[in-house]
């Protein structure tokens, strides 16, 4: 049948097949996860808790547990690192903090957790705007590995090609770069920025590198040599990043991303590169959640910052807050809640999933039949936003 034409003074309806289509930022926003968005499911299979193995290796360095700790100055010192490398961990000593700038770093830091609000930046600007000396840098190299620690040292992209060489010279076991977000093209017009697959070709030790959240950008840096990739755009409890800057891709889906690059480049190359989750993580279930993205192993910050050995004296600063003229990161009071081996082992004196960090993994590795990380990386993920609510009003209620 031919379609009649309008009557003369009659509405045109456009045919909606003609309609000229528009196309929006919003149609490609695609769902990412955090950890409070999902949960791990049971399978057909479980295991004792005594036979999962909790160990991993993260560039060629045996350990333990897969517990990393941060390179802040709140977290790690030569003291620090000992008593984490006893229990089975590795410490990362931020090479740009009060450790290689004041010979009694103590006083400084005392400074800054005592400071009042009003006077912290000033207090931090003061901290950081001392020189960082050679001696120094070379003696807490010594004093980390006299006590008993092997030596891994964090500095910024800005930091690495003058230090990276020195540390390594002075017994340095491992170095990472780490940056706010790290790519594998860096573009500057004021200087000469960092050519990474250069730098991991004259270090004599494995160069490590972070942070990303990118497949694409994390497999390029596998490319050009990383011996790990750490994962994690402004997830720290100390961290602004997100809120100062408006980036960042939440933890799981990030972790997950990531893991995939290093399966295809494993497929691809027959080396495998260690993923690390770097920040966000609080409690046992967060870690085993991270595991499960796909994580080797987890760098934790302010959970170890709670600890009796943690040098911030209850309070933890992020890497970024130094900074003079726009601070991505705050100093946030944790409190000391009991020995480093408590807060990994136990036992807890608390329900919220804080403390005895890796008898929880354990217990949820058991629980999912996975007895290695890498079987863990295999467990069933869903997405389950009323995980931490259902059935939890009474709990809920009383926080």
């Amino acid at each position: 049948m031919l379609d009649r034409p309008a009557a003369p003074g009659a509405p045109v309806i456009a045919d909606v097949a003609s309609r000229r289509a528009f196309r929006s930022r919003v149609d490609s926003i695609r769902p990412t996860y955090g950890f409070e968005d999902v949960s791990l499911a049971p399978g057909t299979d479980t295991v004792e808790p005594a036979d999962v193995d909790l160990s991993t290796e993260i560039a060629g360095i045996r350990l333990p547990i897969p517990v990393l700790a941060a390179a802040m100055d709140a977290v790690v010192d030569a003291r620090f690192a000992g008593a984490l490398a006893g229990l089975g961990g590795l410490a990362f000593l931020n090479l740009e903090g009060v450790q290689a700038r004041f010979d009694d770093p103590d006083v400084v830091l005392e400074r800054i957790a005592t400071a009042d609000d009003q006077d912290l930046a000033d207090v931090l600007a003061e901290a950081y705007g001392a020189p960082l000396r050679e001696d120094l840098v070379a003696r807490r190299i010594s004093e980390i590995r006299a006590a008993g620690s092997r030596a891994a040292i964090s500095a910024t992209p800005a930091a690495a090609r003058r230090w990276g060489p020195f540390c390594a010279e002075h017994g340095a076991d491992l170095f990472l770069v780490q940056s706010q977000v790290s790519s594998a093209r860096h573009l500057a017009s004021g200087y000469e920025p960092l050519a990474f697959a250069d730098f991991t070709r004259y270090m004599p030790i494995p160069v490590a590198v972070g942070n990303t959240t990118n497949a694409e950008a994390a497999y390029a840096l596998m490319e050009q040599g990383a011996a790990a990739v750490f994962v994690g755009v402004g997830p720290g409890a100390a961290c602004t990043t997100r809120e100062v800057l408006g980036i960042g891709v939440p933890q799981v889906t990030a972790i997950s991303d990531v893991a995939s690059a290093r399966d295809a480049y494993a497929a691809d190359t027959g080396r495998y590169v260690p993923v690390v989750g770097d920040g966000g993580m609080r409690r046992g279930g967060e870690i085993a959640k991270a595991i499960a993205a796909g994580a080797d192993a987890v760098m934790l910050g302010s959970p170890l910052a709670r600890a009796e050995e943690a040098p911030g004296r209850g309070t933890n600063w992020g890497m970024a807050t130094p900074s003079p003229t726009l601070p991505r990161g705050t100093r946030i009071r944790v409190g000391t809640v009991g020995s480093l081996e408590r807060i990994l082992f136990g036992p807890a004196h608390v329900t919220d999933g804080t403390e005895n960090l890796m008898g929880a993994l354990r217990q949820s590795m058991a629980a999912l039949g996975a007895r290695t990380l890498r079987d863990m990386q295999h467990v069933e993920m869903v997405h389950a936003p009323s995980v931490v609510t259902e059935g939890k009003g009474w709990q809920l209620r009383g926080r």
